[in-house]
């Protein structure tokens, strides 16, 4: 796929964004907002016009007792957002946001982007590391690979984005998710969970519009569940994804979200219609234990472990409760049956 990047010093001589951390070449990023001012809310990026990628696997390998092998893609894939509604999205993996990636406090993480975007430099900052971002986040060119290797050493629920300047028009485009450093001691209440989901809050705008993502408001803010294991749902940041198809429980039942808020610009006030939470762990720290909240200020880039029972047979919607954005899109439902399964019922929404 060509050269391995591992340095920030990359000038860019063609219509590409520059790198966050080197020094920024003027005429260039003014050639990349002109053209990003002509298709904005219209046209899709020129180079990215006929570009639709197939989502590519993330691959994870651990090869020692504390180090794993992260493998990932920055691609263009298109995503339908809402009914009719198509994004051509700057992704990881083809996933908006991209897939969740678990390791433990302690790992080394050895992190590979492969940049199959024909067009344009990606890079990733990951929230959960000890890290140079001028050599580890680093911009890696088109059709290029870029290796990186940095300490998890601290427990908890990240983002994780691409950090290429204009960052807002990366993360905003889809460039986002969620990483999980799990405690070497587990959390106080690991033996009391019966469930788990990963719970992802994204924003969308109009295509590609910097003026938009900075100036205006958001046209939808939905929810994604992103694979925990194998088998586990996984969606993308679409309209009613967790309402059409909703999260499952039993009576009795204690579930845990790892809940992230990836933005880029608004706060989430994540609640649980019909329970509050027994226990919270802000950030995914067992440090940061909280007892009996009803909802979780989760600011963009904020993260936490929610955990609640569910006492009785129903729909339970999960919102935001800065509603103006649940009638954009921001809810989504837990239905709990007697023995867990789907029973048809019909789901109740916000």
């Amino acid at each position: 796929m060509g050269k391995i990047a591992k340095f920030a010093a990359v000038i860019v001589s063609s219509v590409m964004l520059l790198s966050a951390c080197g020094k920024a070449d003027l005429s260039n990023e003014k050639a990349v907002k002109a053209e990003a001012s002509k298709n904005a809310g219209s046209t899709v990026f020129g180079p990215h016009e006929h570009v639709n990628q197939k989502p590519t696997p993330v691959k994870i390998n651990r090869i020692g007792e504390h180090e794993v092998n992260i493998e990932m893609t920055s691609q263009i894939t298109d995503i339908e957002i809402s009914k009719g509604d198509m994004y051509k999205a700057w992704t990881f993996n083809g996933e908006a946001p991209g897939p969740v990636i678990v390791v433990n406090q302690g790992d080394k993480i050895n992190f590979t982007l492969k940049n199959i975007d024909p067009a344009i430099p990606h890079s990733m900052d990951f929230h959960a590391v000890h890290a140079s971002p001028s050599e580890d986040f680093a911009n890696v060119m088109p059709d290029h690979t870029g290796t990186f290797s940095y300490p998890a050493d601290n427990p908890g629920v990240f983002m994780y984005h691409c950090g290429t300047k204009p960052v807002l028009s990366h993360i905003a485009n889809g460039m986002h998710g969620t990483i999980i450093v799990k405690p070497t001691s587990g959390y106080p209440t690991d033996s009391e969970v019966d469930r788990e989901y990963v719970i992802v809050q994204n924003e969308w705008y109009k295509y590609n519009d910097l003026e938009d993502f900075t100036n205006g408001t958001p046209k939808y803010v939905v929810f994604s569940a992103k694979a925990l294991k194998d088998g586990d749902i996984n969606t993308n940041g679409t309209v009613g994804a967790l309402v059409d198809k909703p999260l499952l429980a039993k009576v009795g039942d204690k579930v845990r979200f790892y809940v992230m808020n990836v933005g880029p610009n608004e706060v989430s006030s994540f609640h649980v219609v019909g329970t509050m939470f027994d226990d919270v762990y802000l950030d995914g720290n067992p440090f940061n234990h909280m007892k009996g909240m009803q909802t979780i200020m989760l600011p963009a880039s904020g993260g936490a472990v929610v955990e609640f029972t569910v006492t009785k047979e129903g729909s339970y919607p999960f919102v935001t409760h800065q509603f103006n954005h649940v009638t954009k899109g921001a809810a989504g439902a837990l239905k709990v049956t007697k023995d867990g399964h789907d029973d048809g019922s019909e789901v109740m929404s916000h």
